[in-house]
């Protein structure tokens, strides 16, 4: 026999777990490898994390230098770590080192940004980013010894060969990269998150199939000697907080 309190653990809305499972044919469970932290030992732990995340910036201005490929295969499963819709997984991680290939990329994506810049974008948008310095010319595309291209994949296809649809792919995906930017930052590497504005190039460049949409290029290597980045301010945990 079970007490009250055990059974309400084992039950969601009156509706025990082994009847919801049978109720489930292809759920599998298992056991939650989770471990709760001493209270002393989980501030220290928040606040570090909080300085780590404060001092990572977007990065134009990149060295050269090559970056260790297990820094890069280690961020990218834990970007494949995310959490997704109906755990569909709708990402594709393209690496690319090539500089023949980076410059195609640079090349296309300029193309594009000169259109932006010069009649697409509207004066309140370029008023916005004014203050971030940035314009068409994008050396970071070739400077940065990896680029790390991000796809979504709207649909997939299954064993059968089957189209199949993915959910809640942009928020899937953007949580991914989320992920991706905190592991190659808590490995020593700076980053930018970059967008040209239209991305349909990047299929073309990579070979990559009809289903995959391309959604951010992520420049990854270490600071240039003497780089700059714009003199910016967050807002505060008041600004973006409400607590209820």
């Amino acid at each position: 026999m079970i007490g009250r309190a055990e059974q309400a653990r084992h039950t969601l809305h009156g509706v025990s777990f082994t009847e919801q499972r049978a109720a489930r044919p292809s759920y599998r469970a298992t056991r939650l490898d989770f471990s709760r932290l001493p209270a002393e030992e989980a501030r220290s732990r928040s606040d570090g994390f909080v300085e780590l995340m404060r001092r990572r910036r977007s990065v134009r201005h990149f060295s050269p230098e090559p970056v260790p490929e297990p820094l890069i295969a280690n961020a990218l499963r834990a970007a494949a770590s995310a959490p997704s819709g109906a755990n569909r997984q709708p990402w594709r991680f393209v690496v690319v080192t090539d500089p023949a290939v980076k410059t195609e990329v640079r090349e296309a994506a300029e193309r594009e940004e000169r259109r932006l810049y010069s009649g697409r974008a509207s004066a309140e948008y370029l008023e916005a980013i004014e203050p971030i310095g940035t314009d068409w010319v994008k050396p970071h595309l070739t400077d940065a010894p990896v680029l790390i291209v991000v796809f979504e994949e709207p649909w997939s296809l299954d064993d059968a060969g089957e189209k199949r649809k993915n959910y809640y792919v942009r928020e899937s995906v953007g949580i991914a990269v989320g992920f991706l930017l905190v592991a190659l930052h808590s490995a020593g590497l700076a980053t930018l998150t970059h967008a040209p504005s239209p991305m349909g190039f990047l299929n073309e460049i990579l070979g990559r199939p009809a289903n995959e949409r391309p959604f951010l290029v992520v420049p990854v290597g270490y600071p240039a000697d003497g780089a700059t980045v714009p003199l910016l301010e967050k807002k505060s945990l008041e600004e973006v907080a409400v607590f209820i």
